[in-house]
Formats: C-alpha cells, sequence, structure tokens
C-alpha cells in the first residue's frame, strides 16, 4: 500500500499543465480536483494506519476457525494456499499501472492531454485507495489461507491475517486498467481498437483475482467487490469530468393503445 501511495505522488509530480481544456473530452478545475484529490490521499493514509492497527488473531482463536463459519458462496476456497500464485499476482498488478501511462504517451491524442489526464489517474486512485483502506480497517476478514493448518503460524496470528475484505489488489488493478480503457474509448471515437483495449482492460484484473484466490489472500466475494469497486472508480471518474453539451438525459413521450406516458434515459 505504501508503494501505492508513491505512485499517486509520482503522478502527481508528473502532471505539469493539468488544467488544459482546450480540446480535451474533459474539464478539470482545481477548485474541484485537488481537494478530491488531497481528501483521497489523506484518507487513504489514514485507512492504511487503522488497518496496521489491527489485532490479528490467537493461537485459540485459529484453533476453534470452522470452514462452516464460511458463507456458502466462498466455502470452496476455505484453506486456500500458495505462494506461487501470490508472487505472480504481483506482476500484473504492478504492471497494471503502466497501462494509463503507456496510454499516455503512445497514443497521439492522449499525448497532448497527459497532465489533466494524469490528475484524473491520480484521483481516480485516491478515491480507490480511500474506499479500500477505509473499509478494509472497518470489516475485518479473515483470509483463507489462515484455514490451513500448514500455513506458518506466525502468518496466520499477523493482523495482515485479517486484511481478506476486500480485495485491494483486484480493485487497484481494475481502477487502472479500466480507466485507461475509458480514456482512449474517449479521446479516440472512431478507433477499431477500442474494443481489444477494454478487453484487456478487463482481464487483467481478473487474472489478479484468480491469483489472489488461489494465493488464499482472498475469498471469490472479495474479489467480486474489489474488481467491481475498482472498475467502477475508473470509468466514472472520467466519464463524470466528460465536457459536453448536452445533459446526457432525455425524456421521449411514449404512446400506445394501451399506455400513455414518456420514458426517461441517461446516456452515457
Amino acid at each position: 500500500m505504501k508503494s501505492y501511495i508513491i505512485i499517486l505522488l509520482a503522478f502527481i509530480s508528473l502532471a505539469g499543465k493539468a488544467f488544459a481544456q482546450d480540446d480535451s473530452p474533459y474539464k478539470t478545475s482545481t477548485k474541484v480536483d485537488a481537494p478530491i484529490i488531497a481528501a483521497g490521499m489523506g484518507l487513504s493514509y489514514w485507512g492504511l494506519s487503522r488497518m496496521q492497527d489491527k489485532e490479528g488473531l490467537t493461537e485459540e482463536e485459529i484453533a476453534n476457525l470452522s470452514k462452516n463459519d464460511v458463507n456458502g458462496f466462498d466455502r470452496f476456497s476455505v484453506g486456500y494456499h500458495s505462494d506461487q500464485a501470490k508472487k505472480i499476482s504481483d506482476i500484473p498488478f504492478y504492471s497494471s499501472f503502466a497501462m494509463p501511462l503507456a496510454v499516455m504517451i503512445l497514443n497521439d491524442n492522449v499525448r497532448s492531454k497527459f497532465g489533466q489526464v494524469a490528475v484524473l489517474y491520480v484521483e481516480t486512485m485516491a478515491i480507490t485507495g480511500a474506499l479500500f483502506t477505509n473499509a478494509n480497517a472497518a470489516f475485518p476478514r479473515t483470509r483463507a489461507m489462515v484455514y490451513n493448518d500448514e500455513v506458518d503460524m506466525s502468518d496466520r496470528k499477523s493482523a495482515n491475517a485479517r486484511n481478506s475484505f476486500y480485495a485491494g489488489h483486484t480493485a487497484a488493478t481494475a481502477s487502472a486498467t479500466f480507466f485507461a480503457a475509458k480514456v482512449f474509448h474517449d479521446f479516440n471515437p472512431d478507433s477499431r481498437a477500442r474494443p481489444y483495449v477494454w478487453a484487456t482492460a478487463a482481464a487483467i484484473p481478473a487474472t489478479v483475482g484468480y491469483l489472489r484466490l488461489k494465493a488464499g489472500k482472498h475469498f471469490l466475494s472479495d474479489n467480486i467487490i474489489g474488481y467491481t469497486l475498482g472498475a467502477a472508480a475508473g470509468i466514472l471518474v472520467p466519464q463524470l469530468h466528460k465536457k459536453s453539451n448536452k445533459t446526457n438525459m432525455s425524456l421521449v413521450p411514449v404512446a400506445s393503445p394501451e399506455f400513455n406516458g414518456a420514458a426517461f434515459a441517461y446516456t452515457f
């Protein structure tokens, strides 16, 4: 998590002329975005400190753990543990942070707005970090690997062993990759590569989630929640900054022999 915050600070330093508006599909404002970033990073740090203040389980509590204590949806993975899966999961996790950077540098349309997009990226990740750390601190959940008697007792007793809810690696990866796909989509409306970019964005966090599941770090529900919230942040932060001469809302009259009324629609 500390390396995650360092990455955010690095992008802030690279932001440059972050709020240039002219031909960008986005509109940003120092009065709005700067406080959001500051609040997100502050809450992330606060949540991280609360996570580190957790108490681990005692040997007696671990001995009394039962597979039946886990909900039926997640029970299949009780006791999962793989150091190899854990190590491999770090590769797509850390690599995912470079995907938005690659879009900013390699795509001509995005590169001219590097600073502005970098700020939106920092904002996205700050929000993701704030949600994850504070949820994790507030709702301690025992990891699947703690149920495995072959795992070293010191690892099972550690405070980190109660950080299952929800999957931070999966959430952060989804935020980064879906942000990259959304930005590419908005800057390149005619590109045939858009479906492939979205498919890549979806596959990388899914891979991370699978590996974290096999590693015994998170249950399936932890990964689903992390994936969903991360992807939502990655898509919604750019979407909410989009310029538009329209409200994206429409009210259309609807008439039929049986019904007269109106249909409300919101278009992304």
